[in-house]
């Protein structure tokens, strides 16, 4: 009998653990406010750590602490060893523990400002932010930059974590000072809920009970806070699923998988599926435990659907009655984490969910300074910025604002080139000009315009250092097109500059934007039927590609006229070089704006190997007329 009331026991309490609420956070601030400590101590102090553990923590304190061989509770939580040896935390490092009455995931975010992108990573996805301030130091820029990203990635409760209390000799005319300043600061940001905590982590102050150092604070414990904060994340009323895998096991079981992140279904409910708007019911909601009648926010699911409706991943499927929105321009938030700064109108990609498709800023509407929340004038971002900018994709997608769904608000910009990510941001709302804008069908395309031309369109994209020749080759081979009855065009860099783009400069921004609006007149020639020559330096590869991307298969050849810079130099007639190296020419290619050179070109010209009309008789055969 005591052996079935012991298993009894077992299982309530397995059974209490599985259904405790799980609250997730993230500790951010400034650099050596004291994260990693707050967690390490909050670990150690909730009795959580194996004696194994414990052995190595002090064992590690002898060797690498900070506290003249006292235990060193951030080493918890440092486990990268160049965080160890320079005493600072670089990565995002998720830690998981647990009290009577609730289960907590806590993610410890690097305070500087070069790991800004990995502190965002950890927020992204946190109910509850714990601010960090050293008492010491009062609000500080990483305070403010930290602060407006919990507020952009919809965090609604903050602790104010006042650390250090004890060099302070827990002075409550500190606290109070810095508590006031920082409430002016959430009222900015639009932070509803801030409960400040004076504390000492490496002392335990204020961690798990209150502290009898400071009897003038009659608030809860850091712990007890985290216990009982109610937080609700924003989820949307109605069902809402992003298709993650369209399940196919056999030809007779066709499922959309998923996660729900928003609402309920059940099985006989109408859906509609995202941006197609096909319709059809729920036939069944099938799970590894089997089949459901109905589920709910947060619960993976594979729904199988009446009819045979097209979805694929990135679709979602959503409640017919209430579906979200469908656009391909936003207005949205964004935080920059590039090494490399964004220049609008240069292509990336945008991944919302498990849909990806192409996208570009099409214009910085302002940046915020994060220490004033001011809005400023920018042409571009650089590393940490963060701006309020449009958004233009090359497909719809279903979304939501960010503020009602952030499963289905929130997106990354990801780099062609380097399939680095390189942004984040919120989507706000929908630009409704979008929706004004429809293809119109022409009855005459360009493959009835190519016929009566007896001719394939193509576009010939000459690439290079100025003067490397590139405008007297493309010049060549168009006479001889010419004279074979090729219908043809050249556009070339310095003519289009004195009318098209007479009002773009030299800067990155501009000659990005001076390529997106060349490749666009070049697609218009090809669809003509016509074989359009481009002759531009188009220093960028990520311009290049774009102009690539907007033509068809076999249509786009990249001739890559290969010139020394020396060489360039020594033919400059127009003295162009001479001037950028005394500095009477700002941003010009090779001296102080780089040339990223084509890496996989269909013609690679050695201008070295033969002379201007040799290469363009190369450039003939390339076509295969």
């Amino acid at each position: 009998m005591a052996a079935h009331d012991a298993d009894a026991q077992v299982a309530a309490y397995l059974q209490q653990h599985e259904t405790k609420g799980l609250l997730r956070f993230i500790t951010c601030g400034s650099v050596d406010d004291g994260k990693s400590t707050l967690i390490g101590r909050l670990l150690h102090d909730t009795k959580l750590l194996l004696d194994d553990q414990v052995a190595a923590l002090e064992a590690d304190s002898r060797k690498h602490g900070t506290q003249n061989g006292e235990l060193d509770f951030a080493l918890l939580v440092d486990g990268l060893a160049a965080e160890r040896e320079q005493g600072i935390t670089i990565d995002v490092a998720y830690r998981f523990f647990g009290t009577e009455r609730r289960k907590f995931i806590v993610a410890d975010c690097p305070g500087h400002e070069q790991y800004t992108r990995n502190m965002a990573t950890g927020a992204s996805t946190a109910d509850l932010a714990v601010v960090l301030v050293d008492a010491r130091k009062g609000l500080l820029t990483q305070t403010h930059r930290h602060s407006y990203i919990v507020s952009l990635l919809g965090i609604r409760h903050v602790v104010l974590a006042v650390n250090k209390m004890d060099l302070v000799g827990y002075d409550q005319s500190v606290f109070d000072a810095i508590v006031a300043g920082y409430r002016e600061l959430a009222a900015q940001l639009g932070i509803p809920q801030v409960q400040a905590i004076p504390l000492s982590a490496l002392k335990g102050d204020n961690m798990i009970a209150a502290s009898t150092a400071m009897p003038w604070y009659a608030g809860p414990s850091l712990l007890e806070h985290l216990e009982s904060v109610r937080v609700e994340p924003a989820s949307a009323a109605a069902f809402r699923l992003p298709v993650q895998w369209v399940n196919r096991p056999h030809q007779d079981f066709r499922g959309f998988a998923g996660t729900i992140v928003g609402g309920r279904v059940a099985v006989g409910d109408e859906v509609a599926v995202l941006p197609s708007g096909r319709r059809s019911t729920v036939a069944r909601i099938v799970t590894m435990d089997g089949d459901l009648a109905g589920a709910g926010d947060g619960q993976a699911v594979t729904l199988v659907l009446a009819d045979e409706v097209d979805a694929s991943r990135g679709d979602v499927i959503a409640a017919a009655i209430d579906p979200p929105e469908v656009a391909d321009q936003f207005a949205a938030h964004l935080l920059w984490m590039g090494d490399e700064r964004l220049l609008p109108g240069r292509p990336y990609l945008f991944k919302l969910g498990a849909r990806t498709v192409g996208a570009s800023v099409t214009e910085i509407k302002h940046k915020i300074d994060v220490n004033t929340q001011e809005r400023l004038a920018a042409k571009h971002l650089e590393l940490n910025e963060v701006a309020y900018c449009n958004l233009h994709l090359d497909q719809s997608v279903a979304f939501e604002p960010y503020a009602r769904n952030r499963a289905l608000g929130g997106f990354i910009l990801i780099d062609r080139q380097t399939n680095a990510t390189v942004a984040a941001g919120t989507l706000d709302f929908a630009l409704r000009r979008a929706g004004n804008i429809h293809w119109q069908h022409m009855d005459v395309d360009k493959q009835a315009r190519a016929r009566i031309k007896h001719q394939k369109p193509r576009c010939l994209w000459f690439t290079g250092l100025s003067g490397a020749g590139k405008s007297t080759i493309a010049n060549l081979v168009e006479k001889k097109l010419l004279a074979m009855g090729q219908h043809t065009y050249l556009l070339d860099g310095d003519n289009v500059r004195h009318g098209l783009n007479k009002d773009l400069g030299f800067t990155d921004e501009d000659r990005v934007e001076n390529i997106r609006r060349v490749a666009e007149v070049a697609k218009l020639m090809t669809d003509a039927g016509l074989i359009v020559l481009v002759s531009f330096i188009s220093p960028f590869r990520a311009e290049r590609e774009m102009a690539r991307s907007l033509f068809g298969e076999g249509e786009f050849l990249e001739v890559f006229v290969d010139t020394p810079l020396a060489e360039a130099e020594r033919r400059d007639v127009k003295g162009l070089y001479a001037k950028a190296r005394r500095g009477e020419l700002r941003n010009f290619t090779g001296i102080d704006s780089p040339y990223e050179i084509p890496e996989v070109p269909e013609l690679h010209l050695n201008a070295g190997d033969a002379d201007p009309a040799t290469l363009a008789e190369r450039v003939i055969a390339a076509l295969e007329l």
